[in-house]
């Protein structure tokens, strides 16, 4: 029987994997043409989107796990407001921040001896 093929689980995530992300990406395809883009629901999208975003950041400067928690908490919050300033001070280029917040920390941290 196929359940107890050692290959079942692997087959069963990848269609649910599947099936859980691939209908919202054709829906999204299917309703997008239909959408201005100053609407109200796409206004609350991509504030979802960014509040999403704002917190796994956070979640990352605050509560790290694995090598980033080696780093002191004022070497993390230091690194993210240097790049959040960075980004703001290139015209709201996101690269300008990421590498900015990266060089920091990264920085700091071999100046630390981590």
């Amino acid at each position: 029987m196929a359940i107890d093929a050692w290959w079942w689980p692997y087959v069963m995530i990848v269609v649910a994997g599947w099936l859980a992300t691939d209908i919202w990406r054709w829906i999204g395809v299917l309703v997008s043409g239909r959408l201005r883009e100053d609407s109200e629901i796409l206004g609350w999208v991509k504030s979802v989107a960014t509040a999403l975003v704002a917190g796994v950041v956070a979640r990352l400067v605050l509560f790290p796990s694995g090598v980033l928690a080696d780093a002191p908490m004022w070497l993390r919050v230091a690194a993210a407001l240097a790049g959040f300033a960075a980004f703001l001070g290139a015209g709201q280029r996101l690269i300008f921040g990421v590498v900015s917040a990266e060089a920091i920390l990264i920085g700091g941290w071999v100046a630390l001896g981590l």
